[in-house]
């Protein structure tokens, strides 16, 4: 894969929208890209649209623990390795499948794991932050948003 050029062509992007994603397998993961030449990577998280294909409301905690994993493997990894996040947001499975977790009841999980990664983390002054910004009273993360 070195002597073939293409890792001064391209950056993987490591996908996995799992909330507790392995940490330590995705930091070897780079370090094997790493030798391969590959200079930069990119993750790839889900917001909303990665639990069920079926799924009509975003349980905001996943999606959450899946960012707060995203940044241990960051800082896990060499400083200068990763070069940006893709949050990811699905709307459908497959082209064949119905729609899932329309955008509308997806913003609050957008706007707390935009929040987590923008801070490093995820405590409740930021979760009183994004309740202030959506105009919320109670943002629940650990059930389905009413």
């Amino acid at each position: 894969l070195s002597e073939s050029g293409v890792p001064q062509l391209v950056q993987p992007m490591i996908w996995d929208y799992a909330a507790d994603l392995d940490v330590e397998g995705k930091v070897r993961l780079i370090e094997k890209y790493r030798r391969c030449g590959f200079s930069k990577v990119w993750f790839a998280s889900a917001f909303k649209g990665a639990t069920g294909v079926n799924q009509s409301l975003t349980l905001i905690g996943h999606h959450l623990k899946n960012h707060l994993q995203w940044l241990k493997v960051a800082s896990s990894s060499p400083t200068d390795v990763l070069e940006g996040i893709t949050l990811t947001g699905w709307q459908r499975y497959d082209h064949y499948s119905v729609l899932c977790e329309l955008l509308p009841v997806a913003v609050p999980s957008l706007a707390v794991c935009l929040q987590a990664l923008e801070n490093g983390g995820y405590s409740e002054k930021i979760k009183e932050n994004v309740e202030k910004l959506l105009g919320m009273p109670n943002l629940e993360t650990e059930t389905f948003m009413r």
